[in-house]
């Protein structure tokens, strides 16, 4: 992987994205009524069932917004038009291009928390890209316990008190961002594969024990998308380039 450029500048019309890049778009997700109307006549009836599902108003115009701008996005790299950008789930729940758009390579993801979405984007290889609100209540060794494997619980427990939440958000994140990349949810055992969570440390993956294989297939890349947010990126290979954007309009 080469350096970053998380700059997270306004992002083009109609971007390029070749088999050695990979770009990663944040949106906010509050939005005026009149853009959640716009977007919503953008989904299908499925994710517009979807939306109306959730109970409260802004989890509804957040997914609506998330999804609208999903669209759009994928729209734009493979020369659609939005409404017609067709989707298909695996057994998880990983969305990807149904077999009409399939010949363009493109592969995706997408993730929200507390208003604010990533997007990833790649051709010809698999990406997954997890973002969270750091909350301090919620980073709590237990948790940890649940969730990370026990090399991971044990650097945790040995770091600086001030320094627990960001590592425990980092680990979460790469963890995500790794398992949402092959798509598998849960069925990838959690306890199975380690990754750095130090701050200051850079994002890897350490090993993989439910597929000793895997450690060298996969790069991790820690985001900054903003201020009292982390968020991860797992991409295939390591011979990949990075572009952040800002989605403004």
């Amino acid at each position: 992987m080469t350096p970053t450029r998380e700059t997270w500048g306004p992002g083009p019309t109609r971007p390029e994205l070749s088999v050695e890049e990979v770009h990663v778009w944040r949106a906010w997700l509050d939005a005026e009524e009149s853009e959640v109307t716009r977007l919503r006549a953008l989904l299908s009836d499925e994710e517009r069932a979807r939306a109306d599902r959730f109970h409260f108003t802004k989890d509804r115009r957040h997914f609506t917004v998330a999804r609208g701008l999903l669209r759009t996005l994928v729209a734009r790299y493979t020369d659609r038009r939005p409404e017609l950008v067709s989707f298909t789930y695996n057994a998880y729940g990983k969305p990807s291009l149904s077999t009409e758009d399939a010949g363009a390579s493109l592969r995706f993801n997408l993730s929200h928390s507390k208003g604010l979405a990533l997007y990833a984007f790649a051709r010809g290889r698999e990406v997954g890209v997890d973002v969270e609100f750091s909350r301090e209540e919620f980073a709590g060794e237990e948790i940890a316990a649940r969730f990370f494997s026990p090399a991971e619980v044990a650097v945790l427990r040995a770091l600086p008190a001030e320094e627990k939440t960001r590592a425990f958000f980092n680990c979460w994140t790469r963890k995500e961002a790794y398992i949402k990349a092959h798509g598998l949810g849960l069925s990838l055992p959690l306890e199975g594969f380690d990754v750095s969570l130090a701050p200051g440390e850079p994002a890897a993956l350490l090993s993989t024990r439910h597929d000793p294989a895997q450690a060298a297939r996969w790069s991790l890349c820690a985001l900054s998308p903003a201020y009292g947010y982390a968020a991860a990126l797992a991409a295939e290979g390591h011979d990949w380039r990075l572009t952040c954007w800002s989605w403004d309009e």
